[in-house]
């Protein structure tokens, strides 16, 4: 078959999003959080872990820690018992809390808009200063976490990749700047849903007309 010319890539992912953004007319980031340092909290959380055990961890943080200078006071064995649950507790406990000093020291406990000046922050990666981007200061961010990841493949716009900076690059160019939160939202919200990384349900996927992996040996074309 002849290589797909980017004008197609892009047609193709337009009418992905068309049709995900009516299947899924409510998707968003699903941490709950009320400031920007909640949610900037709760995504160094959701490292390797489910959204849901996040929410069950973070309203007692939420209530306990109000400013980040509480949560560059407390101490890191009690943060670290605090978010046990959420895995990884050690390395999660130590970025949040020297997040939290940074923003302390440096911005007056407010959390930076800027995406560079995010990215250099402890913690925050290329994915988180997104979100962040996105959901807090209402810019275009692309969210490549697994489930973005496995559906880029899945889609073609990307093969045979993992490395999700080259995909961010790769989808910049497919999708358009003004889309690219709702893109993110509809990846994740689809991969948990619908586009299992086992068995997806390519039967009635409703793009599968646009998916060249769609019902091919599991959909696996990571």
């Amino acid at each position: 078959m002849p290589k797909e010319t980017l004008a197609r890539r892009q047609a193709r992912a337009k009418a992905i999003l068309r049709r995900l953004r009516k299947e899924y007319p409510d998707a968003k980031c699903e941490l709950d959080w009320g400031t920007p340092l909640e949610l900037a909290a709760a995504t160094i959380l959701s490292a390797q872990c489910t959204d849901k055990r996040v929410n069950l961890v973070t309203p007692a943080l939420f209530r306990k820690y109000r400013q980040a200078k509480d949560w560059a006071a407390t101490p890191q064995e009690t943060l670290e018992k605090e978010i046990h649950s959420a895995g990884f507790f050690r390395n999660k406990a130590k970025n949040i809390r020297a997040l939290m000093a940074r923003l302390d020291a440096e911005f007056g406990g407010e959390l930076p808009g800027d995406f560079d000046v995010l990215v250099s922050l402890p913690g925050i990666g290329r994915k988180t200063a997104n979100l962040l981007v996105a959901t807090v200061f209402g810019r275009p961010g692309l969210v490549v976490d697994t489930h973005f990841i496995r559906l880029s493949n899945r889609f073609g716009f990307v093969k045979h990749e993992a490395d999700a900076t080259k995909i961010e690059r790769a989808l910049q160019k497919i999708v358009p700047r003004e889309d690219w939160t709702d893109w993110s939202h509809a990846m994740v919200f689809h991969g948990r849903r619908r586009c299992f990384a086992r068995n997806p349900g390519c039967a009635d996927c409703p793009v599968a007309a646009w998916c060249p992996s769609a019902g091919k040996a599991g959909a696996k074309a990571e």
